[in-house]
């Protein structure tokens, strides 16, 4: 009976903790974006913030105005003149401290007024967060 308990301790570990200790699969974040001068610096500020990550998360870049951008595009049902739009593991809206959040068009304070989100940097930052289980 010993037997049988000490075996199956060691099979309990050896299948199960080294499953628990892996680390979590990235997160995936999807960027459309128009590659115009006024969005570069916004552009720039978050690939500095995703790139602090590091590998908890996986970002792909697409050019709206590029075939590979157009694709994207309509596979995700996007239409018209959006500067940008961020979708965080597919999620186009996150839920971020209580309030829902669309990451589309410049951030609040950035850019042109019209084309002005309701979001801030601070909200992606905190999305992430979320995301990838970052405290």
């Amino acid at each position: 009976m010993i037997k049988f308990v000490v075996y199956g301790m060691t099979a309990f570990c050896l299948f199960f903790i080294p499953a628990a200790a892996l680390p979590a699969a990235p997160v995936t974040v999807e960027v459309l974006y128009m590659n115009h001068g006024p969005l570069q610096p916004t552009i720039k500020e978050i690939k500095t913030l995703c790139g602090s990550y590091g590998k908890a998360l996986t970002v792909a870049w697409y050019d709206s105005e590029s075939p590979e951008g157009e694709k994207f595009m309509a596979k995700k049902g996007v239409q018209g003149h959006v500067p940008l739009i961020i979708w965080i593991a597919g999620n186009p809206k996150v839920s971020v401290n209580g309030k829902e959040i669309q990451f589309v068009g410049f951030p609040t304070g950035s850019g042109p007024a019209f084309f002005q989100g309701k979001w801030t940097k601070d909200d992606l930052r905190a999305a992430l967060d979320l995301a990838t289980g970052k405290k």
